[in-house]
């Protein structure tokens, strides 16, 4: 064990607990890609499976195990996995750059993934891939409030300290994967051209390999 009292990542195999086609997955995925830690992965369907044998008590996923070290949550995660590895962290040392990271990740978790992903997505992709008519009402619905999400991350893109694209953050791994699932609906794609920042941004990370060889959809409804 480490003296902050986690074990050392090539001392206990991770495993991770996920729904292969959760965008929370992938952002953990993402970031264990990038980081080069290995892992073992556990599909879990949340919506299908007996959540009572789930180590998630809300029976969210993902979840993560590191020997005796069980967390869940997706910030929380990440932030175990950056802390752990050897690479070159995701969590800068900047005052401005931490709060800017926690402010991305808590504005697409609190505001961003329901009207993006469980709306939008869901509605315009998810929906036809299963052979069932998309709800154009929710769609509209998700549009609108996306548009006040979007124009939260502008400002921030507009600094350049965490969504800049030129450095990989947490704000990153957090936010690519919203975006490439909230860009796959057509009007996902055209609502962010509104936004120049966020837009340049986006340009910059959707090849990025933590994204391009995580992608949940590279055989499914793209």
């Amino acid at each position: 064990m480490s003296s902050g009292g986690s074990a050392n990542v090539h001392e206990a195999p991770l495993t991770l607990i996920g729904y292969r086609y959760s965008v929370y997955n992938w952002i953990v995925r993402g970031v264990l890609h990038h980081t080069g830690t290995p892992y073992r992965f556990e599909d879990f369907d949340p919506f299908s499976q007996d959540l009572d044998a789930h180590p998630h008590p809300f029976g969210r996923v993902p979840v993560l195990r590191h020997g005796e070290v069980t967390l869940y949550e997706t910030a929380a995660i990440c932030s175990y996995v950056d802390a752990i590895q050897n690479a070159s962290p995701l969590m800068p040392t900047g005052a401005l750059a931490r709060a800017r990271v926690l402010q991305v990740t808590s504005i697409i978790d609190t505001y961003g993934y329901w009207p993006m992903i469980r709306q939008v997505f869901a509605q315009r992709v998810v929906r036809p891939f299963e052979d069932q008519e998309p709800d154009e009402n929710e769609i509209a619905e998700g549009l609108q409030s996306s548009a006040r999400v979007l124009a939260a991350l502008e400002e921030i893109a507009k600094e350049r300290v965490v969504l800049s694209g030129d450095e990989l953050t947490l704000a990153n791994c957090h936010l690519g994967p919203m975006m490439s699932y909230f860009c796959r609906a057509p009007e996902g794609a055209s609502a962010l051209q509104d936004y120049p920042a966020l837009s340049r941004w986006w340009s910059q990370i959707l090849n990025r390999q933590f994204l391009r060889d995580t992608d949940p959809l590279s055989n499914g409804p793209a």
